[in-house]
């Protein structure tokens, strides 16, 4: 019989370079997980040794603004690598500590030293632009141990977009110098003829010191503990003391506790719910970044460790009812960086806000375009939308005033540039071909279609953008009024009401139940059913008799997976569960939709959603919910699918879980009246009381508790300070 020669060709299927020039490829699963550090502008990414870059698989090293400057950390005894006995990220994310000890260490068949006598604990924390280690060797064993522990480190000074995978054609200069018995100096002169460098200082001195390596010859008596401590400071000046780590530990917990002070605090008769809640807090704490402006949620870790206006804005109204001053700085920072010109390549037109901002060496030389960029269409929107909420959640009308001319810029875009074709609806098309082709949050280049599955093309509209603007004009009208701006506060309703009616004759699809995704540059209706329906419930545009059909089918099991409801529906063109966007979870985008089915009084869903993200919460590791995870259906006995790059922590995944209790509880909050709402409250199964410590409403604060009884509540004040009424309310 002849051999069959017959060929078989596998088509490979894979974005293209001009789809998707910032796509992060996922190119293997870590052999060892990762831990993440931040303290203002430096983040530090770890595998589980507490090394950097010795074990493939992660986006490791130490980062300092959009810059790595650390690539290669390995801690090595004897030349060999280590046994982990465990590693841990303190609750509160100030510190990292890592357990080892030693194996078996052979020469010629002999056991020279056995293993586990050793105990080296390795403690690491971030502070200021510098990473500080302690490594405290402990002998366990009967007699002396001689041993030699070697401390190997590089770095090549790759922008963040290189360690994301993006190809650069020419680079800078690197050095490396010992400029002291105890410290390295490592330096890149970049093409933007920045000067960066990176100094490794050790104490006591190394026996030996090299441009990549630090040894200690040591002597360890029977029972007795050594330290030695490695400080990694960012563009730190090589003359300047190394803060000693107790020092710059204590140091930092202080700031901390100080920064967190004032805000609510949640504590429920559930202990697991507890933890995510206190990941939670813990999480975005460590991404507020002090700024000129103000305190800034940075967007998460590795990739978006800066500011995003989209990230920032809707972590802030997640936050507004239990931490106000959040949206504060986020409004301030923005407003200081609104567009005022046109660049085409920054994507920038007067009165935009911005989208991301980028300090790295590509961005200064605009081999990428997000120095300051401004490729976001829902990001002025919500930023009028966010001054608006704030103002009354606040009642702080002088901070509106202060920001008043930036929103008034903002709506002379949401009103002008922002609607080309001046059909009443804000669109996006990039001005650039190096921006991005999708400019909503769902930013994939896949991920506005049409139900056939072809992508729209031209000026598009979201349908939960026009959402954004009806919400920013009927907030920002209660504020104008307040701040006598009467005719202002006429012409924003008007304009809101009249969106409104036009957004359902172009948006309604009876066929499929909700809305369109998105209008393309010829006005057709992207007619496919996705998660943006349900922020459009978060906004109020909706009419109520059909916020009951979008409620029914984000409920539903082509939506809800078990785990929260998918970004696309099961059955759509382009659905994928794995996919990014289209057919994921993501934790942010459930909680706007609770919020939204709080608002139309579907309580039900809103528990159920709820309960979703709790248990997929409590299968994830620290209890921390990522910026994503797959879409898959939930079977019994089994977790959540993550999603391979997902930024874990992220801000507004972080933030969710506050969100999810204000849906939940029903909160409404207004200082005019000094009172406190709770509509329609519930309290899942799994929890039998919610407690809410220092929740404030202007001068006011009052500490209040919630049981579950059956299907009822019942409301206790715990405390109170000033005049505030708290009350609930049945329908």
């Amino acid at each position: 019989m002849a051999a069959d020669t017959t060929s078989i060709t596998t088509t490979i299927q894979e974005p293209s370079s001009t789809e998707t020039p910032f796509y992060i490829p996922a190119t293997g699963t870590a052999t060892r997980p990762r831990r993440t550090l931040k303290h203002g502008d430096s983040f530090v990414v770890v595998d589980s040794h507490g090394d950097i870059g010795a074990s493939p698989g992660g986006s490791d090293g130490l980062f300092h603004k959009d810059t790595r400057f650390l690539s290669h950390l390995e801690l090595r005894v004897n030349g060999q690598e280590l046994l982990l006995l465990g590693s841990n990220l303190r609750d509160d994310n100030t510190l990292l500590s890592v357990d080892l000890t030693n194996p078996d260490f052979l020469a010629e068949g002999r056991v020279l030293l056995q293993k586990d006598l050793l105990h080296i604990g390795r403690t690491m924390f971030l502070w200021r632009g510098t990473a500080y280690q302690r490594l405290a060797v402990r002998n366990h064993g009967d007699r002396p141990i001689e041993l030699l522990l070697s401390i190997h480190f590089r770095n090549d000074f790759a922008d963040l977009f290189e360690v994301r995978g993006m190809h650069r054609a020419r680079r800078g200069s690197t050095r490396q110098e010992v400029i002291g018995p105890d410290r390295v100096l490592l330096s890149y002169l970049g093409l933007d003829e920045k000067l960066r460098s990176t100094t490794v200082a050790f104490e006591p001195a190394p026996s030996e010191l090299r441009p990549e390596v630090a040894i200690y010859r040591l002597v360890i008596a029977a029972g007795e503990a050594q330290s030695l401590f490695v400080a990694i400071g960012c563009d730190t000046p090589r003359e300047r003391q190394v803060t000693p780590f107790f020092i710059g530990l204590r140091t930092a917990r202080r700031e901390q506790q100080t920064a967190t002070r004032g805000a609510t605090t949640v504590v429920t008769s559930n202990e697991i719910f507890n933890e995510i809640l206190h990941r939670s807090a813990a999480d975005l704490q460590m991404l507020m970044t002090d700024t000129p402006e103000g305190r800034y949620p940075y967007a998460g870790t590795p990739w978006y460790s800066t500011t995003f206006g989209r990230d920032g804005l809707i972590t802030a109204l997640q936050m507004l009812w239990c931490d106000p001053r959040v949206a504060r700085g986020v409004l301030h920072r923005l407003a200081a960086y609104q567009a005022k010109t046109v660049d085409p390549l920054a994507d920038a037109q007067p009165g935009k806000i911005l989208h991301e901002m980028r300090s790295g060496e590509m961005a200064a030389l605009r081999e990428v375009p997000f120095g300051l960029y401004y490729g976001s269409v829902d990001a002025t929107p919500l930023f009028v939308l966010l001054a608006g909420l704030y103002g009354e959640r606040t009642g702080d009308f002088d901070t509106v005033e202060a920001l008043w001319p930036a929103i008034e810029a903002a709506l002379g875009w949401i009103d002008g540039l922002g609607d080309p074709d001046q059909d009443g609806f804000v669109e996006y098309r990039r001005a650039s071909e190096l921006g991005l082709a999708n400019q909503g949050w769902k930013d994939s280049y896949d991920a506005i279609f049409h139900a056939d599955g072809r992508l729209a093309e031209g000026n598009i509209a979201l349908a939960e953008v026009q959402g954004y603007v009806y919400a920013a004009k009927a907030a920002l009208a209660h504020c104008a009024r307040r701040l006598r701006r009467i005719g202002m506060a006429r012409r924003l309703e008007t304009e809101a009401k009249e969106l409104a009616k036009r957004f359902e004759a172009a948006f309604w699809c009876p066929e499929i139940g909700t809305y369109a995704l998105a209008l393309d540059g010829d006005k057709t209706a992207c007619r496919v059913r996705t998660s943006n329906a349900g922020h459009l419930l978060f906004t109020g545009i909706v009419r109520p008799d059909r916020a009951a059909l979008v409620a029914a089918g984000l409920s539903g099991p082509q939506f809800f997976s078990g785990w929260g409801i998918r970004t696309v529906a099961k059955g759509e063109a382009r659905y994928n569960p794995m996919s990014y966007h289209n057919g994921s979870i993501w934790p942010h985008d459930n909680a706007l939709i609770a919020l939204g089915l709080a608002r139309y009084g579907f309580r039900d869903a809103v528990e159920q959603v709820f309960k979703g993200l709790f248990d997929a919460a409590a299968y994830m590791d620290l209890r921390r919910l990522p910026e994503l995870f797959c879409g898959f259906q939930r079977q019994r006995g089994r977790g959540p699918t993550l999603y391979p790059v997902a930024c874990s922590p992220q801000a507004w995944a972080s933030a969710a879980p506050f969100s999810l209790i204000q849906a939940l509880l029903g909160l409404e909050l207004e200082p005019r009246r000094s009172e406190i709402r709770l509509r329609q409250p519930r309290i899942p199964s799994f929890l039998d009381e919610v407690t809410l410590q220092n929740l404030q409403l202007g001068a006011a604060s009052v500490d209040l508790r919630v049981r579950r009884h059956g299907d009822e509540v019942s409301l206790e004040v715990l405390k109170s300070e000033g005049r505030v009424q708290v009350s609930i309310v049945a329908s």
